[in-house]
This record gives structure tokens, C-alpha cells and sequence, in this order.
């Protein structure tokens, strides 16, 4: 929590953890302790939302992340709205600004956004009164996800604060990695980001984060070791990136004997995994691995930043 009595939660939108401050992130995190227990009741539903209507606005495919918030905001009561690019106006040449207007004449309250270009979320908040909320926009921020692996090593290591956080992987096209950058070291930690020079972009050092092109060397030092996909939607000629996938594996694949050599860290994944590529199917369902946790604290996290951002006040 904020150590200042004074603090107060004034965020209106969540474009990205750039925009927050510590403390927003803590008491982000603090009120997703309270929905944490809620997702362990009997009945697990709040009626936090029931006077709200939350459109989900998503240009990009996704499982995890579209269907925690939709489960989030019925769990919470709020009327919620799909929108689907596949049958939207959007296929007859309407604009993103002219969809997004129309929607807003219906009188909703919030907007949770995923499309391949970045920026698209700040765009948004010029164009209607909506709470906005970026689900993912391009290879820019993806902070529902990073607020959810800070909270799922803080319920796993007790805090973030002095850990040793290794992020490896497809670097360049993560969106994962710059909110996990950014929050982690806002509270504290010490990030490590490690793949293969073609993986890694090309302002690397401006990421704030140590650079490792050594995964021995990484896992040895880590505490939390985080793994990514291999981003091959977005990588234009990705054979000229790695030899093959199977030597990719070789060289930055997690596999079950570095849990031997290695058995401080624990494992997580944002998703989806491909399994024998980032990691051995063996590690990812391996006691060491908490991604099946970061799925339920992802829920928890979002609905206290959809509660905090309808307004809510603590409770």
C-alpha cells in the first residue's frame, strides 16, 4: 500500500503503466487482494458494476485476455457489450474514430481496447468520455498483464520489491515486457531481459532493463524466470531471425534440467505457451510453474482496476 496517508487513486483511464505512479500500482494491486478472495467464495460475483455498460473493443484475436475481462465485468454486473471486427462496420470502411463515437452516442461507461497499433488507447480518450482501458495495443503496453505477474509474485515471493526478474524471449515485438519493465522496477525490482541479439530491439538499452544474451547465466541469477513466445503474427520473414524453432528451444528454452541445476526461480508465462519451444511441456506443468495462477490472479486484477476506474471507493 501507498505509505503516505494522504494518497488518493485519481487515474481516469489505463493506457499504460507509464502513466502510473507506485503508489497507483500498489493500490491497484492491494484492492485485487480483496477480489482474490471474492474469486474464492461459493458464489463468486459482486455487484460493484450493475449500473455500468463496458464495451470490449477488440481488433486483435485473443482468448486469455478477452475472456478475463468478460468474466471480470459479469462477475461485477455490469452490462457488457462484444464487439466483433468480423461482422462490424468496421469491414465496410468505417474509421476506428467514427466506431468508437457511435458506440460512445449509447451511453457506455467504460472501453477495454486491443488493437495492432500502438497508441490506438491514448487516441481513444480524445474521442469519447469513456474510462479507457488498453487490453493490449501493438508491441506498446499490455498493463492488465503486467499488474497481473506483479501480483502473482507478490502472492508466490511475498514481494516484488529486491527480486531478481528475468524476462526471455521474443523481446522486440512483447508488449508484455515494456509494462513488466516499467511496473517492476517502479516497485522495486531488478530485470534482466534475455534472447537472442535478432530478438532484441534495436534501442535494447533504452528499455532500462540488464541484457543478457546468456540463458545459464540468467536463470543462475534470477528469482522469477518469465518466459515469452516468439511473436512469429508479427515478425516479417521470422526465418531470418533463428536457424529453426527446435534451435531456438536449444539455446533459450526452459527445460526440466535447469529446475535441477537452477532451483531458486519460479516459472511464468504470460500465454499462450508453445510448448517445446520457450519451454519443455514438462516445466510448464511442473510444481515450479504458477502460469495456471497468473490466469486467476489475472481476473482478480482486473476487476479491481475496473472497479477503481468506475469510480469505486475502497472496499
Amino acid at each position: 500500500m501507498p505509505e503516505t496517508t494522504d494518497y488518493s487513486f485519481n487515474q481516469k483511464h489505463l493506457l499504460g503503466l507509464a502513466d502510473y505512479s507506485k503508489e497507483d500500482i500498489e493500490y491497484v494491486l492491494e484492492q485485487a487482494k480483496t477480489f482474490r478472495e471474492v474469486l474464492d467464495r461459493p458464489v463468486p460475483k459482486v455487484p460493484t458494476l450493475r449500473d455500468k455498460t463496458i464495451v470490449n473493443l477488440f481488433y486483435e484475436n485473443s482468448t486469455r485476455t478477452r475472456l478475463s475481462f468478460e468474466l471480470a465485468q459479469k462477475r461485477m454486473g455490469a452490462d457488457v457489450v462484444n464487439f466483433s471486427t468480423s461482422s462490424s462496420s468496421t469491414k465496410k470502411g468505417e474509421s476506428l474514430k467514427d466506431t468508437i463515437r457511435n458506440i460512445s452516442s449509447m451511453k457506455i461507461d467504460m472501453v477495454v481496447v486491443r488493437h495492432e497499433s500502438p497508441g490506438v488507447p491514448h487516441f481513444l480518450t480524445r474521442c469519447v468520455d469513456a474510462a479507457i482501458l488498453n487490453a493490449g495495443d501493438g508491441a506498446h503496453e499490455h498493463p492488465t498483464q503486467a499488474l497481473l505477474d506483479m501480483f502473482t509474485i507478490q502472492q508466490e515471493l511475498g514481494a516484488v520489491e529486491g527480486k531478481k526478474i528475468a524476462i526471455i524471449g521474443d523481446i522486440t515485438h512483447s508488449r508484455v515486457v515494456r509494462s513488466n519493465i516499467i511496473g517492476m522496477k517502479k516497485l522495486g525490482a531488478e530485470v534482466t531481459i534475455c534472447g537472442p541479439k535478432s530478438l532484441m530491439p534495436n534501442h535494447v538499452n533504452a528499455l532500462g532493463a540488464n541484457v543478457s544474451y546468456n540463458l545459464e547465466e540468467t536463470l543462475q541469477w534470477c528469482d522469477v524466470a518469465m518466459a515469452l513466445r516468439i511473436q512469429l503474427e508479427r515478425i516479417e520473414g521470422s526465418t531470418d531471425l533463428f536457424p529453426s524453432l527446435r534451435e531456438y528451444h536449444q539455446l533459450f528454452g526452459i527445460r526440466m534440467d535447469h529446475l535441477e541445476k537452477y532451483p531458486q526461480f519460479t516459472v511464468m508465462h504470460p500465454g499462450p505457451i508453445n510448448r517445446g519451444v520457450e519451454m519443455e511441456s514438462e516445466v510448464a506443468d511442473s510444481d515450479r510453474a504458477v502460469i495456471l495462477d497468473q490466469v486467476t490472479n489475472g481476473l482478480a486484477v482486473r476487476m479491481a482496476i475496473l472497479y477503481l476506474l468506475s469510480g469505486g471507493v475502497r472496499i
